[in-house]
């Protein structure tokens, strides 16, 4: 067995400039032209508009792993307040060509399978939702009916039906720009269980129809009947399977360990996965990861999603928030670097931009921060701009001696 193994971090959301393909994507009625999730909130926070006193935004590790350079790849300067330093990674810019900038296409193309087809995505209308399908998730499910049916944010949609979903027990239907159906139910007064039960009937009724929804997502939350309702950290994705075999594939099928940390599992569709480890917030992940770290065998993956960066303050338009939990995110790195073996490779990536600065709430269509970090790898190196995330996992498969993903090119 090959003694070499892989740690794949995914910043979520964590994009560091527009794609060349962005202003053919919006956030709210807004081209993603000019989005740069990392540039802006630097700028924030070296202007002092996301934080007193101003400051700059401290991200040594991964300054040192190479995301200033990285980030000079993509916007040709350094973030606001930040100098050349030594560098201890490897380095690159990614963008993407898969067609949606949703966080299956991301992390698929990340794995070696970029997203060639077009998803359904539910347009921006009251009564978002086709009546055919409502009424079938109805007869399947024995729901009479259900709340929202249109485009909005998760948290103000808890605001403004919280209340009266606890009155009448009826379940919350909302999308957003992704190809996504999420229902938001109460965990006590509706049902975890009820929930995703209902979430598995949608599920089954989207795939046996002409339509290409990415996830359907279980929102659960809590909360006094009057609210105020707060999220919990018992969502569910239900996904549909990679059209191809992933990095994560390719390791499971060769009796390697493949850990998906948090979400992984879910955005895979639970397929290439030896072990699934849910976890919630930050700290969480940190902890899991760690762990799983000191169990993965030689050969094996442990791949994890840090979604906070992407649920709580992305798309919540945190900016402020954001950059203290990168700098958190920073600050915890040495203890996983000092778990590393010799021939252990680190990677440190991200599955497209949210920009907390721009328009709407939606994601953005950046490029990546692609930061390699190994004892057994020579001297830093600049590795250029990729034309394709999957260049991540064909490296990956390369470092592990595993067969070749669909696509993508071996960086070395």
């Amino acid at each position: 067995m090959n003694a070499r193994r892989v740690i794949l971090i995914v910043m979520d959301s964590f994009g560091i400039g527009a794609g060349p393909d962005a202003y053919k994507f919006q956030s709210g009625d807004i081209p993603d032209s000019g989005s740069d999730t990392l540039g802006h909130i630097a700028s924030a926070f070296y202007s002092g508009t996301a934080i007193q006193p101003a400051r700059p935004l401290r991200l040594p590790h991964l300054q040192s792993l190479g995301l200033g350079e990285s980030y000079r790849i993509s916007r040709g300067t350094l973030p606001a307040g930040w100098s050349r330093c030594d560098l201890s990674g490897h380095f690159a810019c990614a963008e993407s060509i898969s067609t949606g900038k949703d966080t299956p296409s991301g992390h698929w193309e990340i794995a070696g399978v970029p997203v060639r087809f077009d998803w359904t995505y539910f347009p921006k209308v009251p009564a978002c939702f086709p009546p055919s399908l409502l009424a079938e998730i109805f007869h399947r499910s024995g729901i009479t009916s259900s709340l929202g049916n249109r485009h909005a944010s998760g948290t103000e949609i808890l605001e403004e039906l919280g209340a009266e979903h606890m009155r009448t027990g009826l379940p919350i239907f909302y999308t957003s720009a992704d190809s996504v159906f999420q229902i938001a139910c109460h965990e006590e007064s509706f049902g975890l269980d009820r929930l995703l039960g209902l979430c598995q009937t949608v599920r089954t009724v989207l795939d046996e129809s002409s339509l290409k929804i990415g996830r359907v997502i279980a929102r659960p939350f809590t909360g006094p009947a009057s609210g105020p309702f707060l999220r919990t950290g018992n969502r569910h994705d239900y996904a549909v399977p990679p059209p191809a075999p992933t990095l994560l594939q390719r390791a499971a099928e060769d009796g390697r360990d493949a850990i998906g940390i948090g979400k992984i599992a879910d955005i895979y569709a639970h397929t290439g996965i030896t072990e699934e480890v849910r976890a919630s917030g930050h700290a969480a992940l940190w902890t899991e990861t760690l762990a799983a770290i000191d169990r993965c065998r030689n050969g094996g993956l442990v791949m994890t999603n840090f979604v906070d960066f992407d649920a709580v303050f992305g798309h919540r338009r945190d900016t402020a928030g954001y950059g203290l939990a990168l700098e958190e995110f920073d600050a915890r790195l040495p203890d996983l670097i000092a778990k590393l073996r010799p021939t252990d490779l680190l990677c440190l990536t991200a599955d497209h931009g949210n920009d907390p600065t721009w328009a709407g709430t939606d994601h953005t269509r950046e490029r990546v921060p692609v930061l390699f970090h190994s004892a057994s790898l020579s001297a830093p190196r600049k590795l250029g701009l990729r034309r394709t995330f999957a260049d991540i996992g064909q490296t990956l498969a390369n470092w592990l001696s595993l067969p070749a993903v669909p696509e993508g090119t071996a960086i070395f």
